[in-house]
């Protein structure tokens, strides 16, 4: 049975899925090409310092997984860009609980940054750190 955590990333994940035209990968390596409609790359990210409550025993997490937002185009990358970021706040407004597995989740705006490319059009890349606010019985999980 996987734990809370694993089973609290997968549901991000299919969430981001539901994003039409952008292939979502997680924990995968930047591939060599980026499609056109661009990339998001989920990342596991950190789980921190747990709250504990000793009655019954819960750990609280404020687990920060983070999508890698990649887009490379010679033209239009910026406007591509933004609707990819416009997307990914619309999914999580619309299940900010990833159907109960969740108290909560959060996005932060993104600090997008240009990278030039030789031989090829640039990217523009950006990382949205995704907040998940959730319960587990075990330190573990």
């Amino acid at each position: 049975m996987p734990s809370t955590r694993e089973t609290i990333l997968t549901a991000l994940a299919d969430l981001l899925r539901t994003i039409s035209s952008v292939p979502v990968l997680r924990g995968e390596i930047l591939p060599e090409r980026i499609p056109p409609a661009g990339l998001l790359i989920l990342r596991d990210g950190n789980p921190g310092e747990p709250g504990v409550t000793l009655s019954p025993l819960t750990y609280h997490y404020q687990h920060r997984a983070e999508v890698e937002v990649i887009v490379q185009s010679a033209t239009g990358r910026d406007g591509i860009f933004d609707a990819l970021i416009s997307q990914i706040g619309a999914v999580i407004a619309v299940d900010r609980t990833l159907g109960g597995r969740c108290d909560w989740i959060e996005a932060e705006a993104p600090q997008p940054v240009d990278l030039p490319v030789e031989g090829g059009a640039s990217l523009k890349a950006g990382m949205v750190t995704i907040i998940l606010h959730y319960a587990s019985e075990a330190p573990l999980g």
